[in-house]
């Protein structure tokens, strides 16, 4: 069986090209969680998007979801692996979920996360806002 996860992460992460950061959700118990402090979501985890220091997690990394100039930041799947936009705080990129005139950030859209009726919907299990959901999933490149 763990052979099974195993492989089927490493299947994933190949297929969607980056790194397995953890899953962007605002469930605190949720291993896998970014609001998890000592899970994904550590501020010491060398990937974790909330380390300052980090390449996912710096305002000054080209990668980080924190640099409002970033152009290659993490990217977000939601479980049956639909791309969800870029985690970044962005507001000029078209696929980011900080433009709130883009398909992924704004709050009309049905692919944004910032829609309470669409992919961000707080009783969806893959939405970032369900509290005791999974979240989507971070990839990093």
């Amino acid at each position: 069986m763990r052979k099974t996860i195993i492989g089927a992460t490493l299947l994933a992460s190949l297929l969607l090209g980056g790194d397995y950061l953890g899953n962007y959700s605002s469930n605190p118990y949720g291993a896998n969680s970014s609001s998890n402090k000592y899970g994904s979501g550590s501020r010491y985890r060398s990937n974790s998007i909330n380390n300052s220091y980090g390449q996912y997690g710096s305002r000054y990394s080209n990668k980080s979801a924190n640099n409002p100039y970033a152009t290659n930041a993490p990217k977000l799947y939601d479980s049956q692996g639909n791309y969800r936009g870029k985690l970044s705080s962005n507001k000029y990129d078209p696929d980011s979920v900080s433009n709130p005139y883009g398909r992924y950030g704004s709050k009309y859209s049905p692919d944004s996360i910032n829609n309470p009726y669409g992919a961000g919907s707080k009783y969806k299990n893959d939405s970032p806002n369900n509290p005791y959901g999974a979240g989507l999933k971070i990839y990093g490149q």
